[in-house]
């Protein structure tokens, strides 16, 4: 009896200890396959032509769908997913984006109620951006006033972050305060670099100067 007690014992230690490392392997599993698709993105927005954009983004925006189903709980693929149809409404303009706008909107939101320091604030940061760049009522959900307060809720979760400064200072560009833009875009410049991210750092700096170019023009 004694010798069949202790074979359950180690029986049902062994199975503890396997499902402790399956876990273990998951969260790396998903670290990767967020990252990967974060590069993906970065890769579309950056270098794919033009003409390409809206058909790689709808296939990239079918993958996090895939990986937000996978991991049900997981505010980051939700963010990413958002990102990717924000950035596919970019490409694809007019009218006919709006329905990708709303839909990234409400995948904002729905991370935000699974946590709000997720990607370091990430979804305060494209839900701003959202809200300045949508066209208002009737046509859309825009709102300036809602994009500062949930910019300056990203500006206090993420203070030195490159994307929250530039979507930042872009709000100030878009409400014609150029000395605040300028303020926010150099900030920007000087965010730290992401070392698993190089090729959206550099599409953002490029970006970022860009910006400050028309700010200069603007303020002489």
């Amino acid at each position: 009896m004694k010798g069949s007690y202790m074979t359950r014992v180690v029986s049902i230690l062994a199975t503890l200890l396997c499902v402790v490392a399956m876990q273990a392997q998951a969260a790396p599993a998903f670290d990767e396959q967020l990252l990967t698709l974060q590069e993906q993105w970065a890769h579309i927005n950056y270098e794919v032509d033009k003409s390409q954009k809206e058909a790689e983004f709808e296939k990239l925006a079918g993958q996090l769908q895939q990986l937000a189903a996978q991991n049900p709980g997981r505010p980051e693929p939700l963010i990413w997913r958002g990102i990717v149809l924000s950035t596919w409404a970019g490409a694809k303009g007019g009218l006919g984006a709006l329905g990708l706008v709303k839909d990234a909107r409400d995948l904002f939101e729905q991370s935000l109620k699974l946590s709000q320091d997720a990607l370091q604030g990430s979804a305060y940061t494209s839900l701003g951006s959202l809200y300045y760049q949508v066209p208002g009522w009737p046509i859309g959900f825009g709102d300036d006033k809602k994009a500062r307060e949930l910019l300056e809720k990203a500006i206090a979760i993420n203070p030195a972050g490159i994307d929250s400064n530039y979507f930042y200072a872009d709000y100030w560009l878009e409400q014609g305060e150029y000395p605040k833009a300028k303020q926010y875009f150099d900030k920007a410049l000087q965010a730290p670099a992401r070392p698993s991210r190089p090729l959206a750092d550099a599409g953002r700096r490029q970006e970022i100067q860009a910006k400050l170019a028309q700010v200069g023009k603007k303020l002489h």
